[in-house]
Protein backbone atom coordinates (compact mmCIF):
# COMPACT_ATOMS: atom_id res chain seq x y z
CA UNK A 1 0.00 0.00 0.00
CA UNK A 2 2.43 2.70 -1.37
CA UNK A 3 5.29 4.40 1.01
CA UNK A 4 5.37 5.26 4.42
CA UNK A 5 7.94 7.38 5.59
CA UNK A 6 8.40 7.62 9.40
CA UNK A 7 10.36 10.00 11.71
CA UNK A 8 11.47 9.37 14.78
CA UNK A 9 13.47 12.64 17.29
CA UNK A 10 16.47 12.02 19.62
CA UNK A 11 14.15 11.25 22.92
CA UNK A 12 12.53 7.82 20.31
CA UNK A 13 16.13 6.81 19.61
CA UNK A 14 18.40 7.54 23.18
CA UNK A 15 18.81 4.22 24.25
CA UNK A 16 18.82 0.73 23.00
CA UNK A 17 15.68 0.29 24.78
CA UNK A 18 13.64 3.03 23.29
CA UNK A 19 15.52 1.70 19.66
CA UNK A 20 13.67 -1.65 20.35
CA UNK A 21 10.69 -0.25 20.73
CA UNK A 22 11.37 2.02 17.98
CA UNK A 23 11.43 -1.28 15.67
CA UNK A 24 8.51 -2.46 17.09
CA UNK A 25 6.53 0.10 15.37
CA UNK A 26 8.59 -0.12 12.25
CA UNK A 27 7.11 -3.82 12.07
CA UNK A 28 3.55 -3.26 12.67
CA UNK A 29 3.59 -0.79 10.05
CA UNK A 30 5.42 -3.45 7.51
CA UNK A 31 2.23 -5.58 8.17
CA UNK A 32 0.55 -2.33 5.76
CA UNK A 33 3.05 -0.93 4.22
CA UNK A 34 5.17 -2.74 1.67
CA UNK A 35 8.14 0.28 1.73
CA UNK A 36 9.21 2.08 4.80
CA UNK A 37 11.60 4.95 4.93
CA UNK A 38 12.80 5.58 8.10
CA UNK A 39 14.55 9.34 9.24
CA UNK A 40 16.33 9.66 12.17
CA UNK A 41 18.00 12.42 14.77
CA UNK A 42 20.74 11.96 16.57
CA UNK A 43 20.38 9.86 20.41
CA UNK A 44 19.45 11.76 22.79
CA UNK A 45 19.36 15.62 23.53
CA UNK A 46 21.71 17.99 25.63
CA UNK A 47 24.34 15.68 27.80
CA UNK A 48 23.68 12.69 25.81
CA UNK A 49 26.65 11.40 24.35
CA UNK A 50 26.15 11.35 20.96
CA UNK A 51 23.63 14.11 20.78
CA UNK A 52 24.14 17.04 18.74
CA UNK A 53 25.20 19.65 21.51
CA UNK A 54 27.55 17.72 22.61
CA UNK A 55 29.32 16.72 18.92
CA UNK A 56 29.16 20.81 19.19
CA UNK A 57 31.26 20.85 22.25
CA UNK A 58 33.75 18.23 21.11
CA UNK A 59 34.88 21.35 18.83
CA UNK A 60 34.17 24.29 20.56
CA UNK A 61 35.83 23.41 24.00
CA UNK A 62 38.84 23.18 21.26
CA UNK A 63 38.42 26.37 19.89
CA UNK A 64 35.50 28.24 20.41
CA UNK A 65 34.77 30.01 16.64
CA UNK A 66 34.62 26.62 15.24
CA UNK A 67 34.26 27.16 11.15
CA UNK A 68 30.51 26.18 10.44
CA UNK A 69 31.40 23.94 7.39
CA UNK A 70 33.55 21.55 10.12
CA UNK A 71 30.62 22.05 12.87
CA UNK A 72 28.27 20.72 10.21
CA UNK A 73 30.72 18.15 10.08
CA UNK A 74 30.77 16.64 13.20
CA UNK A 75 26.87 17.45 13.79
CA UNK A 76 26.18 15.03 11.44
CA UNK A 77 28.10 11.62 12.94
CA UNK A 78 25.18 12.15 15.50
CA UNK A 79 22.33 10.92 12.74
CA UNK A 80 24.76 8.38 11.00
CA UNK A 81 25.41 6.86 14.50
CA UNK A 82 21.66 6.42 15.36
CA UNK A 83 20.79 5.52 11.77
CA UNK A 84 23.33 2.94 11.76
CA UNK A 85 22.37 1.54 15.34
CA UNK A 86 18.96 1.31 14.22
CA UNK A 87 19.34 -0.45 10.69
CA UNK A 88 21.81 -3.27 12.57
CA UNK A 89 19.16 -4.07 15.10
CA UNK A 90 16.29 -4.28 12.52
CA UNK A 91 18.67 -6.81 10.65
CA UNK A 92 19.17 -8.94 13.99
CA UNK A 93 15.16 -9.09 13.99
CA UNK A 94 14.93 -10.53 10.54
CA UNK A 95 13.78 -6.94 9.26
CA UNK A 96 16.54 -6.06 6.13
CA UNK A 97 16.87 -2.71 7.09
CA UNK A 98 20.01 -0.63 5.48
CA UNK A 99 21.26 3.00 6.27
CA UNK A 100 21.97 6.00 4.05
CA UNK A 101 23.14 9.14 5.32
CA UNK A 102 21.81 12.65 3.56
CA UNK A 103 24.15 12.33 0.68
CA UNK A 104 23.64 8.76 0.00
CA UNK A 105 20.17 9.58 0.21
CA UNK A 106 20.76 11.92 -2.92
CA UNK A 107 19.72 15.31 -0.73
CA UNK A 108 21.29 18.63 -2.19
CA UNK A 109 20.94 21.45 -0.24
CA UNK A 110 22.17 24.81 -0.55
CA UNK A 111 25.64 26.15 0.03
CA UNK A 112 24.80 27.51 3.36
CA UNK A 113 26.32 25.59 6.70
CA UNK A 114 24.17 25.14 9.81
CA UNK A 115 20.72 26.25 8.06
CA UNK A 116 21.06 24.88 4.46
CA UNK A 117 17.74 24.70 3.13
CA UNK A 118 16.66 21.52 0.46
CA UNK A 119 17.28 22.45 -2.89
CA UNK A 120 16.05 19.01 -4.76
CA UNK A 121 16.07 15.33 -3.98
CA UNK A 122 17.28 12.36 -6.06
CA UNK A 123 15.69 9.35 -4.74
CA UNK A 124 16.83 6.85 -6.54
CA UNK A 125 18.99 4.69 -4.17
CA UNK A 126 16.56 4.52 -1.49
CA UNK A 127 13.91 3.65 -4.50
CA UNK A 128 16.22 1.11 -5.23
CA UNK A 129 16.37 -0.29 -1.73
CA UNK A 130 13.16 -0.40 -1.14
CA UNK A 131 12.53 -2.30 -4.41
CA UNK A 132 14.85 -4.77 -2.73
CA UNK A 133 12.80 -5.44 0.01
CA UNK A 134 14.25 -3.09 2.70
CA UNK A 135 13.64 -1.07 5.24
CA UNK A 136 15.64 2.57 4.45
CA UNK A 137 17.29 4.03 7.43
CA UNK A 138 17.77 7.91 6.25
CA UNK A 139 19.71 10.23 8.62
CA UNK A 140 18.01 13.36 9.14
CA UNK A 141 19.00 17.00 9.24
CA UNK A 142 21.89 17.06 7.04
CA UNK A 143 22.45 17.14 2.89
CA UNK A 144 24.80 17.79 0.58
CA UNK A 145 25.43 21.07 -1.44
CA UNK A 146 27.05 21.10 -4.85
CA UNK A 147 30.82 21.22 -3.99
CA UNK A 148 30.09 17.84 -2.10
CA UNK A 149 31.00 19.30 1.58
CA UNK A 150 28.16 18.23 4.07
CA UNK A 151 25.40 20.59 5.25
CA UNK A 152 22.84 20.83 7.57
CA UNK A 153 18.94 21.87 8.02
CA UNK A 154 19.83 23.91 11.13
CA UNK A 155 17.85 22.60 14.42
CA UNK A 156 15.20 20.22 14.22
CA UNK A 157 15.32 19.33 10.78
CA UNK A 158 14.98 16.23 10.76
CA UNK A 159 11.08 16.85 10.53
CA UNK A 160 11.98 18.58 6.96
CA UNK A 161 13.93 16.18 5.76
CA UNK A 162 11.36 13.25 6.57
CA UNK A 163 8.54 15.60 5.05
CA UNK A 164 10.92 16.45 1.46
CA UNK A 165 11.54 12.75 1.54
CA UNK A 166 7.67 12.29 1.70
CA UNK A 167 7.06 14.30 -1.48
CA UNK A 168 10.19 13.00 -3.11
CA UNK A 169 9.01 9.27 -2.75
CA UNK A 170 5.60 10.60 -3.33
CA UNK A 171 4.41 8.39 0.04
CA UNK A 172 1.17 7.66 1.03
CA UNK A 173 1.88 8.89 4.78
CA UNK A 174 4.70 10.67 6.83
CA UNK A 175 4.33 9.51 10.54
CA UNK A 176 6.45 12.10 13.04
CA UNK A 177 6.99 10.35 15.89
CA UNK A 178 7.58 12.67 19.26
CA UNK A 179 7.82 11.90 22.99
CA UNK A 180 4.49 14.37 23.40
CA UNK A 181 0.91 13.27 23.71
CA UNK A 182 -0.23 16.55 21.13
CA UNK A 183 -0.20 19.76 19.95
CA UNK A 184 -1.71 22.89 22.56
CA UNK A 185 -3.78 25.87 21.77
CA UNK A 186 -0.45 27.37 24.03
CA UNK A 187 2.63 26.16 26.17
CA UNK A 188 0.22 23.97 28.76
CA UNK A 189 3.42 24.28 31.35
CA UNK A 190 2.76 28.04 31.02
CA UNK A 191 -0.98 28.41 30.75
CA UNK A 192 -2.77 26.42 32.99
CA UNK A 193 -6.10 26.00 30.50
CA UNK A 194 -4.32 25.35 27.26
CA UNK A 195 -6.42 22.74 25.18
CA UNK A 196 -4.87 19.70 22.86
CA UNK A 197 -6.12 20.08 19.40
CA UNK A 198 -7.48 17.36 17.92
CA UNK A 199 -6.35 18.59 14.31
CA UNK A 200 -4.73 21.19 12.66
CA UNK A 201 -4.17 22.45 9.14
CA UNK A 202 -0.88 22.99 7.65
CA UNK A 203 -1.71 26.95 7.49
CA UNK A 204 -2.10 26.57 11.51
CA UNK A 205 0.41 24.40 12.03
CA UNK A 206 3.24 26.69 10.16
CA UNK A 207 1.98 29.49 12.47
CA UNK A 208 2.71 28.02 15.69
CA UNK A 209 6.13 25.89 14.56
CA UNK A 210 7.04 29.64 12.99
CA UNK A 211 6.59 31.07 16.14
CA UNK A 212 8.42 29.11 18.19
CA UNK A 213 6.34 26.16 18.86
CA UNK A 214 8.67 23.25 19.45
CA UNK A 215 6.41 20.42 18.01
CA UNK A 216 7.66 20.23 14.31
CA UNK A 217 10.49 22.57 12.41
CA UNK A 218 8.82 25.41 10.73
CA UNK A 219 10.60 24.36 7.46
CA UNK A 220 9.29 20.77 8.09
CA UNK A 221 5.07 22.40 7.78
CA UNK A 222 6.43 25.01 4.91
CA UNK A 223 7.67 22.15 2.79
CA UNK A 224 4.60 19.64 3.73
CA UNK A 225 2.47 22.67 2.73
CA UNK A 226 4.44 23.58 -0.70
CA UNK A 227 3.82 20.02 -1.57
CA UNK A 228 0.18 20.30 -0.69
CA UNK A 229 -0.51 23.17 -2.57
CA UNK A 230 2.10 23.80 -4.69
CA UNK A 231 2.66 27.27 -3.38
CA UNK A 232 3.89 29.38 -0.38
CA UNK A 233 2.17 32.27 1.53
CA UNK A 234 3.19 32.99 4.86
CA UNK A 235 6.67 33.24 4.58
CA UNK A 236 6.67 35.58 1.60
CA UNK A 237 4.09 37.61 3.61
CA UNK A 238 6.08 37.94 6.35
CA UNK A 239 8.80 38.85 4.13
CA UNK A 240 6.65 41.56 3.06
CA UNK A 241 5.91 42.38 6.10
CA UNK A 242 9.23 42.75 7.42
CA UNK A 243 10.90 44.60 4.37
CA UNK A 244 7.73 47.25 5.57
CA UNK A 245 8.80 47.69 8.88
CA UNK A 246 12.03 48.37 7.63
CA UNK A 247 10.88 51.20 5.65
CA UNK A 248 9.01 52.10 8.12
CA UNK A 249 12.10 52.86 10.49
CA UNK A 250 14.03 54.55 7.50
CA UNK A 251 10.74 56.98 6.69
CA UNK A 252 9.75 57.06 10.65
CA UNK A 253 12.11 60.32 11.59
CA UNK A 254 11.58 62.45 8.12
CA UNK A 255 7.59 62.04 8.77
CA UNK A 256 8.45 63.05 12.18
CA UNK A 257 10.86 66.47 11.37
CA UNK A 258 7.74 67.27 9.00
CA UNK A 259 5.70 67.16 11.64
CA UNK A 260 3.46 64.57 10.15
CA UNK A 261 0.16 63.56 12.54
CA UNK A 262 -0.90 59.85 13.12
CA UNK A 263 -4.33 59.56 12.47
CA UNK A 264 -5.04 57.74 14.79
CA UNK A 265 -4.47 55.55 17.69
CA UNK A 266 -4.93 51.46 18.32
CA UNK A 267 -4.19 49.31 21.00
CA UNK A 268 -3.40 45.40 19.77
CA UNK A 269 -2.20 42.78 21.58
CA UNK A 270 -2.82 38.80 21.45
CA UNK A 271 -5.49 37.91 23.91
CA UNK A 272 -5.34 36.07 27.21
CA UNK A 273 -4.45 32.47 27.12
CA UNK A 274 -2.49 32.41 23.91
CA UNK A 275 1.06 33.15 23.05
CA UNK A 276 1.32 33.24 19.60
CA UNK A 277 1.84 36.89 17.65
CA UNK A 278 2.63 36.24 14.20
CA UNK A 279 -0.98 37.81 12.54
CA UNK A 280 -0.52 40.34 15.51
CA UNK A 281 2.86 41.58 14.09
CA UNK A 282 1.58 41.76 10.84
CA UNK A 283 -1.76 43.43 11.00
CA UNK A 284 0.71 45.83 13.33
CA UNK A 285 2.43 46.55 11.00
CA UNK A 286 0.14 47.05 8.06
CA UNK A 287 -1.75 49.71 10.28
CA UNK A 288 1.98 51.04 11.48
CA UNK A 289 2.06 51.72 7.86
CA UNK A 290 -1.50 53.14 7.37
CA UNK A 291 -0.43 56.05 9.53
CA UNK A 292 -2.00 54.93 12.76
CA UNK A 293 -0.23 54.86 15.99
CA UNK A 294 0.47 51.59 17.44
CA UNK A 295 0.40 50.26 21.07
CA UNK A 296 1.50 46.80 20.83
CA UNK A 297 0.53 44.76 23.99
CA UNK A 298 2.47 41.67 23.56
CA UNK A 299 0.92 38.16 24.07
CA UNK A 300 -1.48 36.60 26.64
CA UNK A 301 -2.94 39.87 27.84
CA UNK A 302 -5.39 39.81 29.91
CA UNK A 303 -8.78 41.48 29.31
CA UNK A 304 -8.32 44.32 31.81
CA UNK A 305 -5.23 45.43 30.71
CA UNK A 306 -6.53 46.03 27.17
CA UNK A 307 -9.45 48.30 29.00
CA UNK A 308 -6.61 50.18 30.68
CA UNK A 309 -4.50 50.81 27.82
CA UNK A 310 -7.26 51.71 25.41
CA UNK A 311 -8.76 54.37 28.00
CA UNK A 312 -5.03 55.23 29.14
CA UNK A 313 -3.85 56.17 25.61
CA UNK A 314 -7.76 57.55 24.34
CA UNK A 315 -7.61 54.98 21.53
CA UNK A 316 -9.79 54.99 18.84
CA UNK A 317 -9.21 50.73 17.98
CA UNK A 318 -8.82 48.15 19.83
CA UNK A 319 -7.84 44.80 17.75
CA UNK A 320 -7.57 41.34 19.63
CA UNK A 321 -6.10 38.49 18.21
CA UNK A 322 -5.74 35.22 18.05
CA UNK A 323 -4.31 32.18 16.86
CA UNK A 324 -6.86 29.68 16.58
CA UNK A 325 -10.82 28.94 16.74
CA UNK A 326 -9.93 27.51 20.20
CA UNK A 327 -8.59 30.60 21.79
CA UNK A 328 -10.68 32.90 20.31
CA UNK A 329 -13.66 32.54 23.11
CA UNK A 330 -11.50 35.23 25.15
CA UNK A 331 -12.15 37.85 22.29
CA UNK A 332 -15.81 37.16 23.12
CA UNK A 333 -14.68 37.83 26.92
CA UNK A 334 -12.96 40.82 26.11
CA UNK A 335 -15.51 42.57 24.37
CA UNK A 336 -18.10 41.72 27.21
CA UNK A 337 -15.14 43.54 29.39
CA UNK A 338 -15.40 46.72 27.73
CA UNK A 339 -19.21 46.57 27.64
CA UNK A 340 -19.16 45.90 31.30
CA UNK A 341 -17.32 49.50 31.76
CA UNK A 342 -19.86 51.33 29.49
CA UNK A 343 -17.35 51.79 27.02
CA UNK A 344 -18.23 49.63 24.16
CA UNK A 345 -19.25 52.27 21.89
CA UNK A 346 -16.06 54.59 22.27
CA UNK A 347 -13.82 51.91 20.02
CA UNK A 348 -13.85 50.32 16.64
CA UNK A 349 -13.54 46.44 18.17
CA UNK A 350 -12.80 43.32 15.74
CA UNK A 351 -16.25 41.87 16.60
CA UNK A 352 -17.26 43.90 13.32
CA UNK A 353 -16.02 41.51 11.15
CA UNK A 354 -12.40 39.86 12.11
CA UNK A 355 -10.31 38.55 9.53
CA UNK A 356 -7.65 36.22 10.87
CA UNK A 357 -4.39 36.71 9.40
CA UNK A 358 -4.01 33.07 8.96
CA UNK A 359 -7.04 32.99 6.67
CA UNK A 360 -5.76 35.74 4.61
CA UNK A 361 -3.42 32.79 2.92
CA UNK A 362 -6.86 30.58 2.85
CA UNK A 363 -10.63 30.82 1.69
CA UNK A 364 -11.68 32.54 5.16
CA UNK A 365 -12.93 35.32 7.64
CA UNK A 366 -14.00 35.03 10.83
CA UNK A 367 -17.96 35.53 11.81
CA UNK A 368 -18.82 37.69 14.36
CA UNK A 369 -16.87 36.20 17.13
CA UNK A 370 -20.03 34.85 18.93
CA UNK A 371 -19.80 31.33 17.93
CA UNK A 372 -16.89 31.37 17.01
CA UNK A 373 -17.03 29.38 13.74
CA UNK A 374 -15.58 30.93 10.25
CA UNK A 375 -17.66 31.90 7.88
CA UNK A 376 -15.30 29.73 5.74
CA UNK A 377 -16.64 26.45 7.39
CA UNK A 378 -20.11 27.52 7.17
CA UNK A 379 -19.86 28.11 3.17
CA UNK A 380 -17.84 24.19 2.91
CA UNK A 381 -20.76 22.92 4.67
CA UNK A 382 -23.23 24.59 2.29
CA UNK A 383 -21.12 23.30 -0.39
CA UNK A 384 -21.32 19.91 0.59
CA UNK A 385 -25.05 19.86 0.98
CA UNK A 386 -25.48 21.25 -2.08
CA UNK A 387 -23.68 17.83 -3.76
CA UNK A 388 -25.01 15.65 -1.79
CA UNK A 389 -28.43 17.41 -2.78
CA UNK A 390 -27.44 17.05 -6.37
CA UNK A 391 -25.66 13.84 -6.93
CA UNK A 392 -27.33 10.99 -8.09
CA UNK A 393 -29.39 9.31 -5.78
CA UNK A 394 -28.11 5.72 -7.38
CA UNK A 395 -24.57 6.86 -7.04
CA UNK A 396 -24.52 9.19 -4.14
CA UNK A 397 -21.04 10.93 -3.74
CA UNK A 398 -18.70 9.26 -0.97
CA UNK A 399 -16.46 11.53 1.42
CA UNK A 400 -13.25 11.02 -0.82
CA UNK A 401 -15.57 12.23 -3.81
CA UNK A 402 -16.60 15.42 -2.28
CA UNK A 403 -12.98 15.97 -1.04
CA UNK A 404 -11.85 15.70 -4.77
CA UNK A 405 -14.53 18.17 -5.89
CA UNK A 406 -13.43 20.63 -3.15
CA UNK A 407 -10.16 20.36 -3.76
CA UNK A 408 -10.79 21.33 -8.04
CA UNK A 409 -12.33 24.08 -6.35
CA UNK A 410 -9.18 25.20 -4.67
CA UNK A 411 -10.79 24.35 -1.03
CA UNK A 412 -8.24 22.56 0.33
CA UNK A 413 -9.86 20.05 2.57
CA UNK A 414 -8.57 16.25 4.08
CA UNK A 415 -12.02 13.32 3.58
CA UNK A 416 -12.01 12.92 7.51
CA UNK A 417 -12.90 16.69 7.31
CA UNK A 418 -15.73 16.19 4.47
CA UNK A 419 -17.09 13.11 6.99
CA UNK A 420 -16.75 15.32 10.08
CA UNK A 421 -18.92 18.39 8.93
CA UNK A 422 -20.79 15.78 6.96
CA UNK A 423 -22.09 14.57 10.06
CA UNK A 424 -22.87 17.60 11.55
CA UNK A 425 -25.17 18.71 8.54
CA UNK A 426 -26.85 15.39 9.83
CA UNK A 427 -26.43 14.12 6.21
CA UNK A 428 -25.81 10.15 6.32
CA UNK A 429 -23.20 8.34 4.38
CA UNK A 430 -23.26 7.69 0.83
CA UNK A 431 -24.18 3.70 1.54
CA UNK A 432 -27.03 4.94 3.86
CA UNK A 433 -28.09 7.38 0.94
CA UNK A 434 -28.23 5.07 -1.86
CA UNK A 435 -31.41 4.42 -3.37
CA UNK A 436 -31.76 1.25 -5.73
Amino acid sequence: MGILVQKFGGTSVASYEKMKEVCKIIEAHKEKYKNIAVVVSAMGRKGAPYATDTLISMCTNINDRPTKRELDMIMSCGEIISGTILATMLDSMGIPATFLTGTQAGIITTKAFSNAKIKKINPKKIQRELADGKVVIIAGFQGMNEKMDITTLGRGGSDTTALALAAALKAKNCYIFSDVDGVYTTDPKKVKDAKKLSALSYNEMMEISSEGAKVLHNRCVEIGDKFKEGQIYVPEMLIAAKAMQAGLKVLAPSLKAEGVEPIGKAVIGTVKGDLHDIGKNLVKMMMDGAGIEMVDLGVDVPEEKFVEKAEEIGADIVCLSALLTTTMPAIETTIKAFEEKGIKDKYILTSRGTVKVKDLFCNGMASSIIGCQDISVKLIKNKIKEMVDLENKKKPLADQAICDLLNKDQINISRRTVAKYREELGIKSSSKRKRI
